[in-house]
C-alpha cells in the first residue's frame, strides 16, 4: 500500500512496515511503501487478492491478503449503470507493532472463506 511520506511520518510508519488499513466496514493488513507518488491524504492499493480472514470464524476479522474490497460499500453507481463504486473509500492506517497473522498465499481458500466449498 503506497502512502505519502508526510502521512507515514505522522503515523510512525516506515517503508516496509506492516500496517492495518481499516474503517467501519472492515480491515486488512498490508506492507507500507512510503512514496511521494501519491498525494498527501491518499493511500493506494491494487486489487487482486483473495479475501483471506485472519480468523475465518470471527466476523470482522482483518484480511491477511490485503483485499481492499473489505473496506468498500457494496452498492452500484446508479440504478441504470450498476458500475462499481469501490474505487475509493475513506480509511485510516495504523502501524502494526505486534505479530501479524499469516496464511499460505498459494493455498486455496479454506472452507467458509467467502463461501468457497471445502
Amino acid at each position: 500500500m503506497r502512502i505519502h511520506p508526510d502521512d507515514a511520518a505522522t503515523r510512525g510508519i516506515a517503508d516496509g512496515d506492516v500496517v492495518l488499513v481499516h474503517n467501519d466496514r472492515g480491515a486488512y493488513y498490508a506492507g507500507a511503501v512510503v512514496s511521494d507518488a501519491v498525494r498527501p491524504g491518499v493511500v493506494q492499493l491494487s486489487t487482486g487478492a483473495w479475501w483471506t480472514p485472519a480468523e475465518p470464524d470471527e466476523p470482522g476479522s482483518p484480511c491477511v491478503a490485503g483485499n481492499p474490497n473489505v473496506l468498500t460499500a457494496d452498492r452500484g453507481t446508479s440504478r441504470l449503470a450498476q458500475g462499481s463504486i469501490g474505487q475509493l473509500t475513506l480509511v485510516e492506517v495504523s502501524r502494526v507493532d505486534g505479530p501479524v497473522p499469516t496464511r499460505d498465499p498459494y493455498a486455496p481458500p479454506l472452507a467458509g472463506d467467502g463461501g468457497f466449498p471445502g
